[in-house]
């Protein structure tokens, strides 16, 4: 990410799945850690619920102080290796986990793009995968142009077709992309 200057929304219903995992562990100082983590997303979330009934200025502000106490939390706690693993993800990409705060338009989950996997990790259960390169190239290409016509309301079927056409004409194939302003 730093590398390529890219920024990104971790999903945080991620993190509070293994927030709450620790709230079954029996040492007593990660079931407190993990408590108060997830209490602190707990109104991290509250805020955000609220962000058509609060003046916008409020709303940043609440949200803003929210998501400062959680990253607080989440980059200290107890010595047992599982809350430190989740402590050291925060010292590190804590930023990442609340990107949604400070950048209008981003969710705090990936439910768009795991909704958008879901037919590919189906597919792929079902059919035991491909045995070769030239199979997982065309699963890959197969799979996107289904994606991006589902995004677009295209029919896929009559993108296939237009493709297929060009191809047996020497004419070039249909683009994927949409026409710019």
């Amino acid at each position: 990410m730093e590398e390529h200057d890219t920024q990104v929304q971790f999903c945080l219903a991620h993190l509070i799945r293994d927030v709450k995992f620790l709230t079954t562990l029996p040492d007593a100082a990660t079931r407190r850690w993990a408590d108060q983590m997830l209490q602190a997303l707990r109104r991290l979330f509250h805020v955000w619920h609220r962000r058509e009934t609060l003046p916008s200025e409020s709303f940043q502000r609440q949200l803003e102080r929210a998501r400062d106490t959680a990253l607080a939390c989440g980059r200290r706690g107890p010595a047992r290796s599982e809350v430190q693993n989740l402590v050291q993800r925060f010292r590190k990409h804590g930023a990442a986990y609340f990107r949604f705060v400070t950048t209008p338009g981003v969710a705090p989950t990936n439910n768009v793009a795991e909704q958008a996997l879901r037919s590919v990790v189906i597919d792929r259960r079902l059919t035991q995968g491909t045995r070769g390169l030239p199979g997982r190239q065309w699963c890959q290409r197969i799979w996107t142009a289904a994606a991006t016509c589902q995004q677009q309301g295209r029919s896929l079927y009559a993108y296939l077709c237009a493709a297929l056409d060009a191809h047996f004409t020497d004419r070039p194939i249909p683009s994927l992309m949409l026409a710019g302003p």
